[in-house]
């Protein structure tokens, strides 16, 4: 029998997650030897358990319950020729940044509302388009364990986390005590904006795209529009940017699921019927996906709890001193970090920031804008591929993580523009 030889494609996401354990062995037993921390391997063993609890009770049950609601609603819009109607709308564009898709194809529809859902705020909601829409495009995937172009480019735009409305931000300022919660609103959308286009140019000079005056066309008229929404907001003050956050992301989530059941009605579907039809599928998806999750979680939280993220800010802010660049920024560095590995780490990580420094101070902000300036490139990967049986990763994870660097270096530069005075 010939010797087993590992395709290299296959190795990214295997390197990654077996580095997370193997770091923070090697961090746990030089703590034990040379500084004598005998709690540090509890530590780490604690941290495995629960973030594997974690992982299905805080993450996987409730994901199932939000996957079954929109998975029966996507059924009823498609029934009902929204998603098709959705989808040649915006053929043009997305044709141009998914040549290999067919014309007028289910999965251009549901990348539409993933991203719209993303771009509200609304991540309980873009989850199930987003895995809707991966499904679609592996339906039409030559080699099923191999991730296509055009499934790449739309995780990686999914990772940037294109959001016009950081609810979620704001309401965790609120919680903190900021007497300012939404002085993040702009930065974060900039912020987010800017790794967005990182994301497109990336991906789009790997896969050698064609840019035409279609797809000029439709990103300026994209640019216009959110630069006359920031425009718009930027007169608001602070009670204002609030009401306006919390009123119209959620509003528009309500008339979405609205619209799509009198529309069902609308069409003559059975609407109640096509529900629970679509619905069926949302156990079995999250079924697939809670082994990927628990794995990279708890790889996420050993690495976490061994101390090696706080080794790496410290490396960092000692070489940005060393050049003589502005080090304020680095207390908020391990938001930026942690945030391509775990959402809910990096969430941990903005609060304990926001409390040790103030959501107010230049790095409690600072933090609130890395937070809001990209999604979870690792947890993304391994939830989305994971759930259509994808381990052919390609180049998916460093373009990713080149597209967050360059929101993470934005972000940087916005706040020093919005939050430095003087």
């Amino acid at each position: 029998m010939a010797p087993y030889a590992p395709n290299p494609t296959l190795m990214a996401l295997n390197i990654v997650w077996i580095a997370f354990f193997v770091i923070a062995f090697v961090i746990a037993l030089a703590k034990f030897i040379f500084l004598n921390d005998t709690d540090i391997f509890k530590t780490l063993v604690d941290g495995m358990f629960d973030s594997a609890k974690g992982a299905v009770i805080d993450v996987g049950f409730p994901l199932a319950g939000t996957m079954i609601f929109f998975l029966g609603l996507m059924n009823i819009a498609e029934k009902a020729g929204a998603i098709g109607r959705l989808a040649r709308l915006l053929n043009p564009f997305m044709k141009r940044l998914f040549p290999e898709v067919p014309d007028n194809h289910p999965a251009m529809g549901q990348m539409v509302m993933n991203f719209s859902a993303n771009m509200l705020g609304l991540d309980n909601a873009a989850t199930p388009f987003g895995l809707k829409a991966m499904d679609s495009l592996q339906s039409i995937n030559p080699e099923k364990e191999k991730a296509t172009h055009a499934q790449i480019m739309f995780l990686v735009l999914h990772t940037s986390g294109l959001t016009i409305i950081p609810l979620s931000i704001i309401t965790y300022r609120i919680a903190a005590g900021s007497t300012e919660p939404a002085s993040v609103f702009i930065p974060c959308v900039l912020a987010t904006i800017c790794t967005t286009l990182a994301s497109i140019l990336v991906v789009s000079f790997w896969q050698k795209l064609k840019w035409d005056g279609v797809l000029f066309a439709w990103i300026g008229a994209l640019a216009l529009l959110v630069g006359g929404l920031l425009f718009w907001v930027s007169g608001m003050d602070a009670a204002q940017k609030n009401v306006f956050s919390k009123v119209t992301g959620n509003m528009l989530l309500l008339m979405i699921v609205v619209g799509i059941i009198i529309g069902g009605v609308w069409k003559k579907v059975q609407v109640f019927d096509a529900f629970i039809e679509g619905a069926k599928g949302g156990f079995d998806v999250v079924l697939k996906i809670i082994p990927y999750l628990v794995g990279m979680l708890v790889a996420i939280r050993v690495f976490r709890d061994s101390g090696a993220l706080t080794y790496v800010v410290d490396v960092l802010a000692g070489l940005i001193q060393a050049a003589g660049i502005n080090a304020d920024f680095t207390a908020a560095l391990p938001v930026a970090i942690m945030k391509p590995f775990s959402g809910s780490g990096a969430r941990g990580l903005m609060l304990d920031v926001l409390k040790v420094h103030g959501p107010d101070s230049f790095v409690g902000q600072l933090a609130s804008t890395f937070q809001g300036s990209a999604d979870t490139t690792f947890y993304i990967i391994a939830l989305y591929f994971g759930s259509v049986g994808i381990k052919k990763v390609r180049y998916a994870i460093w373009a990713g993580l080149l597209a967050d660097f360059i929101g993470v270096i934005a972000a940087i530069i916005i706040g020093y523009v919005f939050f430095v005075h003087g």
